[in-house]
């Protein structure tokens, strides 16, 4: 099917697939059929993304998630974890989105939207560029961390002692690769974001270490 192995991993919509299948009598029908084949993968009403078997690449979790759902970046622990912060496999793919929260069940996996205001959302968020080819929304590593402690439901941080134990004992993160934060990142948090005082706790331990 090299009509679709030009869209490498790219999501397409079905008016972009209409052009690569115009040979066919009804190119509704004909997406349908490499669906049903396993060519092609739905991932919502109006996105698929070509097979792996036919693309031999391996699926970017991180630029379905911003072609999902937007405008949104991937954060929280699939962030952490991409940047190596966190020692676990995440799964689950999480976004911070300024519209109403949401989640998708895709063949490739579970897709969630977590809202977070307006402001504070475009803070600390930047563009990845993979191989030269495709690019993807996600949060610094600051920013990631940030939402982490103001989306965990339940958590107040109230103590140095406290925001340590999180860090080191509940999170397990790699508090090598904080050092070199962006603390303005964090202050940009603390003042458009909630949970100010958890946010202070955080900027108080980085500059303790």
């Amino acid at each position: 099917m090299y009509e679709l192995k030009k869209y490498g991993i790219i999501p397409v919509s079905p008016s972009v697939l209409s052009e690569a299948l115009a040979d066919y009598h009804s190119v509704k029908d004909k997406i349908s059929s490499l669906e049903r084949s396993g060519d092609l993968i739905r991932l919502r009403n109006g996105l698929y993304v070509v097979s792996n078997k036919i693309t031999e690449q391996n699926f970017s979790l991180e630029l379905i998630a911003n072609q999902l759902y937007g405008p949104s970046y991937v954060s929280f622990e699939a962030a952490l974890s991409y940047y190596g912060l966190i020692p676990e496999r995440v799964y689950l793919v999480k976004s911070a989105t300024p519209k109403r929260a949401k989640s998708y069940q895709t063949p490739l996996g579970v897709f969630e939207y977590i809202r977070v205001p307006q402001h504070y959302y475009p803070i600390g968020v930047r563009s990845v560029l993979v191989n030269n080819t495709y690019a993807f929304m996600m949060a610094s590593p600051e920013k990631a961390f940030c939402d982490q402690i103001i989306s965990t439901a339940g958590l107040r941080i109230q103590s140095l002692t406290a925001m340590h134990r999180y860090i080191e004992d509940d999170m397990r993160m790699d508090t090598g690769l904080m050092q070199s934060w962006d603390l303005s990142i964090i202050e940009a948090c603390i003042e458009y974001g909630p949970k100010k005082n958890d946010l202070l706790f955080l900027l108080k331990y980085l500059k303790n270490e």
